[in-house]
C-alpha cells in the first residue's frame, strides 16, 4: 500500500484562491489519490497547469521504474485541474499516454498542461511529464463539461 505524504494539500499556497474555483478546490480537497502519492499543483488556470511529485520506493515496478499508473494517475490529476478550472465541472471523455523514459526513486517528475482546444462542452489538453529536461511521458486527455450533481 502507498504511504500518505505529511501533507494533504494539492494546491499550493495562492493556487485557485478565487471563488470561481471553489468547485477545484473541493475537487483536490476530496481527492485521496492525489494526496496519497503526493502531488503539488503549482499553477493553475482555464489555459494550463504545473505540478509536481516525487517518486518513492513503494510506486515502482519490478524493473525498479515509477509504474505506469502512478505516472498515468499524477498527469490525469494535472489534467482534471486545467478542465476544471474554467469553471464548469468536467471529467475525463477519453485519454492516453505515451511513456518515453523511465522515472526512478528520488526523482521530481514536473507536469505542464496546456489546454490545446476547448469548445461547447469539450476540451482537449496536453500534459507533459519530465525529469528535468528528459520527457518521461506524454498524456492527452479529452474532458466534458457535465452537470453538477
Amino acid at each position: 500500500m502507498l504511504n500518505a505524504v505529511e501533507t494533504d494539500q494539492i494546491l499550493a499556497p495562492g493556487v485557485a484562491e478565487g471563488a470561481e474555483y471553489d468547485h477545484v478546490r473541493a475537487m483536490f480537497a476530496n481527492d485521496a489519490v492525489s494526496k496519497m502519492l503526493g502531488v503539488v499543483i503549482t499553477e493553475l488556470s482555464p489555459e494550463g497547469a504545473r505540478g509536481h511529485f516525487t517518486i518513492r520506493e513503494d510506486m515502482c515496478n519490478g524493473h525498479g521504474t515509477a509504474q505506469g499508473g502512478i505516472l498515468f494517475t499524477f498527469a490525469d490529476a494535472v489534467f482534471a485541474g486545467v478542465c476544471n478550472a474554467a469553471g464548469d465541472i468536467a471529467v475525463a471523455a477519453q485519454v492516453g499516454i505515451h511513456y518515453l523514459s523511465p522515472a526512478r526513486v528520488g526523482e521530481v517528475v514536473e507536469a505542464e498542461a496546456i489546454c490545446r482546444q476547448a469548445w461547447g462542452r469539450n476540451g482537449i489538453t496536453d500534459v507533459i511529464l519530465r525529469v528535468g529536461d528528459r520527457v518521461v511521458a506524454e498524456f492527452r486527455g479529452t474532458s466534458r463539461v457535465v452537470k453538477a450533481v
